[in-house]
């Protein structure tokens, strides 16, 4: 059983999350607190696998939190549950070590993806050493969803996460340029990311007529 402890400082909310974690199938809620001090100090009494964290808590900034608690020699997981986003939010969250990142307001099929796929990570990782780069990649590839197991060559999960992002935060999509702006990539990289999401149906495609010139392709997130 993987055992979570949610850090919201909305007590509703709160209740959700844990009402949510609950309802999938191997996690089991451990407790849950409202401010970065309480987690931590619940961490130091009681580790956990997984923290569900919200990034804006009353006494301190959520990926303070991720440090602090590395600080102190905890090795639990953390996914982020926030309403930020902004792209260096995201980038600081990946450099802080943080598995998920998942937006506010969610479905609760939303979370139970996002736990489902941490699950086979950890299912990958348990122990044993790797036979070769794919079971790297499809340790990996489990935190984005049961369907994308396996990136291609040359692409990695991070800045997938950040195209997504960028793509979600865009309600009537995107062209591959501003993705690329957004991201922080050349423009092939940001059309590579976004056509492999468009094969693999998580973004449509929508071309776009211009005064003149061939139609610009934007993507649409679809899932």
């Amino acid at each position: 059983m993987i055992t979570v402890l949610v850090v919201e400082d909305n007590t509703v909310a709160a209740e959700a999350h844990r009402l949510y974690v609950g309802r999938v199938p191997g996690f089991t809620v451990a407790g849950v607190v409202h401010s970065g001090r309480d987690a931590l100090r619940f961490l130091d009494a009681t580790p956990v696998d997984l923290v569900l964290l919200d990034l804006y808590l009353p006494d301190a900034h959520g990926l303070e939190v991720v440090r602090a608690l590395r600080a102190n020699g905890h090795s639990a997981d953390v996914i982020t549950v926030t309403s930020a986003r902004d792209l260096n939010v995201v980038r600081a969250a990946v450099s802080a070590g943080v598995v998920q990142y998942l937006l506010k307001p969610f479905t609760f099929a939303g979370l139970r993806e996002k736990l489902e796929g941490y699950a086979r990570f950890r299912a990958h990782v348990r122990h044993g050493e790797a036979a070769g780069q794919s079971d790297v990649d499809e340790a990996f590839g489990a935190l984005r969803g049961s369907d994308n197991l396996v990136l291609p060559k040359g692409m990695s999960g991070p800045t997938l996460d950040l195209v997504i992002t960028a793509v979600r935060a865009a309600p009537e999509g995107l062209p591959a340029t501003a993705a690329a702006d957004e991201v922080g990539v050349s423009r092939v990289t940001a059309r590579r990311y976004l056509e492999y999401l468009a094969d693999n149906g998580q973004v449509a495609r929508k071309p776009r007529y211009g005064t003149v010139g061939r139609p610009e392709v934007w993507y649409v997130w679809s899932r």
